[in-house]
């Protein structure tokens, strides 16, 4: 991501999320040197983008999203598969991430790329919804 990119990103946060993050946390994010947004571009615009951190051997998903009327399509599993295929060259050994429980189709996603349900997070966010803490690493989930 670059400062010219930051108003289609916003526009998608706020098209994408219940609760968006701010103008100024993207800007933050592009001066973290953790960070790294990646996106997904198509002829028609900005179909998505992924906010992580990579620290050490592991790699935090921040905010991934995907514009609505392309959902679906496999922008969200481009996005995942490149960034930890780029952190995997780095040394990579864990994904982690918080979903909202709500987000049956995420956490379907998530599932489906490997990921296994860690724990819950109560009250996690502002609304008070709880947050699904998910994990993919070499080791297969215990069933």
């Amino acid at each position: 991501m670059r400062p010219i990119d930051l108003a289609a990103v916003h526009a998608l946060e706020f098209a994408s999320q219940a609760q968006p993050w701010s103008r100024q946390h993207f800007v933050d994010e592009m001066a973290n040197p953790v960070a790294a947004v990646d996106l997904y571009w198509r002829q028609d615009g900005l179909g998505g983008f992924l906010c992580t951190w990579l620290i050490g051997d592991e790699l935090q998903i921040q905010n991934l999203a995907t514009a609505p009327q392309l959902r679906r399509q496999g922008i969200a599993v481009s996005l995942l598969s490149h960034v930890m295929e780029r952190g995997r060259r780095r040394g990579l050994q864990t994904v982690w991430l918080e979903v909202r429980v709500s987000n049956q189709p995420a956490i379907a996603l998530y599932r489906r790329l490997g990921f296994c349900e860690m724990a819950r997070r109560r009250a996690y966010y502002a609304d008070g919804e709880d947050a699904v803490i998910m994990s993919l690493t070499e080791v297969p989930c215990e069933v």
